[in-house]
């Protein structure tokens, strides 16, 4: 098993920075994949963005690009996620995720089928 949890959530107005954190404890060694996902209020939950533990491979949402990094500490078994340039549309829940590495093969980071591990959710609220 793995275990997620998020903090650096908070209140920013628009335009402001926040910085996310995802701790991973348990067997870490089974990690392939992390990812970032939130979900508003009445909407489903999305992708974010995604990181490969061992090669650093990133993919992001079309939404965050250029705004959002993820990157992570292998030492410290910790993912993060730098958001500038916030939108009131940023606001939500961020969760972050966690895969073993596929047996097909292919990695769907942005399907949220794809991840074993989930945190417990941190809110980020942007106000206009």
């Amino acid at each position: 098993q793995v275990q997620l949890v998020e903090s650096g959530g908070g209140l920013v107005q628009a335009g402001g920075s926040l910085r996310l954190s995802c701790a991973a404890s348990g067997r870490t060694f089974n990690i392939y994949a992390m990812s970032w996902f939130r979900q508003a209020p009445g909407k489903e939950r999305e992708f974010v963005a995604s990181i490969t533990w061992s090669g650093g491979n990133t993919y992001y949402a079309d939404s965050v690009k250029g705004r959002f990094t993820i990157s992570r500490d292998n030492a410290k078994n910790t993912m993060y996620l730098q958001m500038n340039s916030l939108k009131p549309e940023d606001t939500a829940v961020y969760y972050c995720a966690a895969c073993p590495r596929p047996s097909s093969g292919i990695y769907y980071y942005q399907n949220v089928n794809q991840y074993n591990y989930w945190g417990q959710g941190t809110q980020v609220t942007v106000s206009s």
